[in-house]
């Protein structure tokens, strides 16, 4: 069984609000969007991860089954996040760990990744025409000792560069581009 683990922490400062707000035109929720395409692509369950705005970002999650965790450190950078979220996992084997600023990657990648591989001490990762990404799946075996590396606004990439981690092809299905600015499309509505 893998989790779904969503970092939706950040005050989104480049975006102008926390990305956990952020909702297209058309008034998709970018929260909602990353939490379906996780259930939809065959995780267990799903632990969002909330930090700036928690408030706001919780009530958009309201009828949906989640678990959500407060990273009350998330101004320390999405290690805070990761952590947290790791730590709040109980009873899976792997967590497949995903961003919300990812809006092009759906249930497709969710379950290609998936499908990669299994179990405690997995380690994969999807990746877009070779370029490593989102969303990464890490095995259990490997929770500690990723927690007690990260820091700041890095993640696991440091863990997983002197790894073994198994890439899974995703350019067919998505850019897996993080969005860091406005666009157009996109308001912040709570």
């Amino acid at each position: 069984m893998t989790a779904g683990l969503l970092l939706a922490a950040g005050a989104g400062r480049r975006m102008g609000t926390p990305k956990a707000l952020v909702h297209d035109t058309d008034g998709t929720s970018w929260l909602k969007r990353a939490v379906r395409a996780l259930t939809d692509g065959g995780c267990s369950r799903v632990y969002v991860v909330l930090g700036a705005a928690a408030g706001d970002a919780r009530a958009l999650l309201d009828g949906l089954d989640v678990e959500v965790v407060v990273a009350d450190d998330w101004a320390d950078g999405m290690s805070a996040s990761l952590r947290a979220g790791l730590g709040a996992v109980t009873g899976e084997d792997a967590a497949l760990v995903s961003l919300v600023d990812l809006p092009d990657v759906g249930a497709g990648v969710v379950a290609r990744v998936l499908a990669s591989g299994s179990g405690a001490a997995v380690l994969a990762r999807a990746s877009y025409d070779g370029r490593p990404g989102h969303p990464v799946l890490i095995g259990r075996d490997h929770w500690e000792r990723v927690a007690s590396t990260v820091t700041g606004d890095v993640g696991a990439r440091a863990y997983l560069a002197a790894r073994e981690v198994t890439l899974v092809e995703c350019g067919d299905l998505a850019t897996g581009r993080d969005v860091d600015a406005p666009t157009p499309g996109q308001r912040r509505r709570t």
